[in-house]
């Protein structure tokens, strides 16, 4: 039976250099004997060195972030091209996190590679973390012997990935935020001030307009029952949410619905079409073959309508039609990326052409989630203001008619 890998801590020391002069930082160990041994290796005679306590409310809780495991495999590059040893590329790197959790992830994988087993091995133990795509780039360096330069790529993969999702959820946030700030400003009005309102309009012994009888049986409803309400719209985001975890069907008809919505949908669009290009480009570049590169693409896509698309492509190029026939036949590229494709293929340099539909693509959600951002900021300004001006005037609409009688 295998032994467990040894757990180790953050130590926080002091001491002074060759020089005398005084030094401290942090260092990651098993015990404080063996990191002022580690310490005196390095010419430094350790004074104080204790356990690193973590704040109640610091990063013991914080998860592993996408961002992390692309910061990860960027250093990991960039100490391996540098020529320092794998092993000792791991200590360095994950003394650099403040994370614990990613600290324990480094030394995980570090273990298992220590132990024998390979890179792409042993980050496979890891799946949470590495998806298939990234440990099959990283055993094809392994194999190929170019591992810095695969783990370049995917790094450059990741970080592009992520700044394209975090365009995305910028984009969404936008329009959740208009809804949301109505609500709520809608709510407030609805509950604090017509009531106000009501007890004046309770002394004319007048009639009161459709429009103002209208707002108060909304604002007497939510006063009375605003608890039925809270209820109803923290049920519905759980059923929602619920269904798009565990019903495929439910997800590929959002999926095919987002695409269809104004404006954010054609964000969307392009976003999709940019991780296509990405990752096509960079498992070809990669050396691998143009129908197994297609299975990956497959799952990274993130929508249905892409991801059966990439399928039908795939079993099209298996049976030797062109990459870009094959697209144009599905219906749902743009023009543009099909045609750098046909270029790519016919020129022997489908990566580079890929690489550029993909930057193209990136470029284009960035100055579409730009103008999104600018157009979200008078929309805000409108829509409150006829929510406001709406209960407003339903308000004052009796005062005005008492004017006029008047």
């Amino acid at each position: 039976m295998a032994d467990k890998a040894v757990k180790t801590s953050t130590f926080v020391w002091e001491g002074t250099d060759k020089k005398g002069a005084k030094v401290k930082g942090e260092l990651g160990g098993q015990n404080i004997a063996l990191v002022k041994a580690q310490l005196r290796k390095q010419g430094i005679n350790p004074g104080k060195v204790k356990k690193k306590t973590e704040s109640l409310l610091g990063g013991a809780g914080k998860k592993i972030k996408p961002l992390d495991i692309a910061l990860f495999t960027r250093q990991l590059a960039t100490m391996l091209a540098s020529g320092v040893p794998l092993l000792q590329s791991f200590d360095i790197i994950g003394e650099g996190f403040d994370n614990p959790k990613m600290r324990k992830l480094v030394d995980d994988v570090k273990q298992e590679v220590a132990a024998g087993n390979s890179l792409a091995t042993s980050l496979r133990r890891k799946p949470e973390y590495f998806d298939d795509l990234y440990c099959n780039l990283v055993d094809s360096g392994e194999q190929s012997g170019a591992l810095e330069k695969l783990l370049d790529r995917v790094a450059t993969y990741k970080e592009k990935t992520e700044a394209l999702k975090s365009k995305i959820k910028k984009a969404m946030n936008y329009p959740i935020a208009v809804v949301c700030i109505a609500i709520i400003v809608s709510a407030i009005l609805l509950i604090k001030v017509v009531p106000q309102f009501q007890e004046v309009f309770s002394n004319f012994g007048a009639e009161l307009p459709a429009f103002t009888l209208f707002v108060i049986g909304i604002s007497e409803w939510l006063q009375s029952y605003w608890f039925i309400a809270l209820a109803v719209f923290f049920v519905l985001g759980f059923v929602i949410s619920n269904a798009h975890k565990k019903s495929q069907a439910f997800r590929d008809w959002t999926d095919r619905t987002v695409l269809k919505a104004p404006i954010i949908g054609n964000i969307l669009y392009q976003a999709v079409v940019a991780r296509y290009a990405r990752t096509l480009a960079t498992t070809f570049a990669a050396g691998v073959p143009l129908v197994e590169a297609l299975d990956s693409v497959s799952g990274a896509t993130g929508n249905v309508v892409f991801r059966n698309a990439v399928n039908k492509i795939k079993q099209d190029v298996s049976s030797g039609m062109q990459l870009n026939f094959s697209m144009r036949t599905t219906g749902i590229f743009p023009s543009m990326a099909i045609q750098m494709t046909a270029i790519g293929e016919e020129a022997g340099s489908l990566d580079a052409m890929l690489d550029k539909v993909a930057s193209y693509y990136e470029a284009e959600v960035d100055n579409a989630v730009d103008g999104l951002t600018s157009l979200m900021e008078p929309l805000i300004m409108s829509v409150l203001g006829v929510l406001v001006g709406g209960l407003i005037i339903a308000m004052y609409l009796p005062i005005f008619q008492l004017g006029a009688v008047v």
